[in-house]
């Protein structure tokens, strides 16, 4: 029985994708599935600003793809959008401000569909919060989980299609977050009566030596049967490549938001 430590890859079955935009853009992406099993849910992993060193590499996205498949039998997509480049590859096209990426989501849902994966869930983490908000109520998508909201490219219009729709939504706000705090995240997703806002205590937007707190919430949120996940394994297991990011900038902790202006 060893204990699972940050760069710990459990067994799963791996694939590299390619999505395909519905406006011809071809995004570097993959899929990681219980090495011997089906999975009993999905999440496809929406990254943080690729401007500021989001992509689908940020921490939190490759430990779930490592961790979750064995420890909580679910499936992980994860997909660099338009322009981002990662450790996985690079996805063809420019960032364009929260716009066209709406196909990049889009052509990720499409293709949990097609794979027939069960029970599809967005995890967006800062402007892939965004993004969620923006263009996630895709045919199949069961509900949402948002990693530090800045509610920066999303605006109120969203939320109203949101709370309209009645899908769930889980909202995780670092305490110390720059941009959005749960005082004023309580207030602003009041408008979705059925978001479900909780605070993260001392965390912060990057989630730095958070990422096994987020990785249950999530789970506890989608399976529940299978939380708080194990810190044990026992099987094989190997020790994933960090390396390219191992000198912790800010590529290595998942992208951010230019700092807000201050008064």
């Amino acid at each position: 029985m060893a204990v699972i430590r940050s760069a710990s890859m459990l067994p799963a079955r791996r694939e590299a994708l390619t999505l395909e935009t519905a406006d011809g853009l071809q995004l570097v992406g993959e899929l990681a599935l219980p090495a011997d099993r089906e999975p009993e849910a999905t999440i496809i992993c929406v990254h943080p600003l690729p401007t500021h060193g989001g992509m689908m590499d940020s921490h939190i996205f490759r430990k779930a793809a490592w961790r979750l498949p064995a420890l909580a039998n679910m499936a992980v997509l994860r997909f660099n959008t338009r322009g981002t480049e990662s450790q996985q590859g690079t996805s063809q096209g420019a960032f364009d401000n929260g716009v066209g990426e709406r196909y990049d989501l889009a052509a990720a849902v499409e293709y949990a569909e097609f794979a027939e994966l069960p029970r599809v869930w967005l995890v967006g983490w800062s402007f892939g919060t965004d993004l969620t908000l923006k263009y996630g109520l895709e045919p199949g998508v069961e509900g949402a989980v948002l990693l530090s909201p800045p509610l920066r490219y999303s605006k109120e219009d969203d939320l109203a299609r949101w709370s309209e729709d009645g899908r769930p939504l889980l909202a995780l706000i670092p305490e110390q977050d720059d941009y959005l705090q749960y005082p004023e995240a309580e207030q602003r997703f009041a408008a979705v009566p059925q978001a479900e806002v909780v605070e993260i205590a001392n965390g912060s937007h990057l989630w730095v030596g958070k990422a096994e707190e987020a990785l249950d919430r999530i789970v506890a949120r989608i399976l529940p049967d299978h939380a708080p996940l194990p810190t044990t394994w026992d099987g094989p297991m190997e020790r994933g490549d960090t390396s390219a990011y191992a000198n912790k900038t800010v590529a290595a902790f998942g992208g951010f938001l230019p700092k807000p202006e201050r008064d």
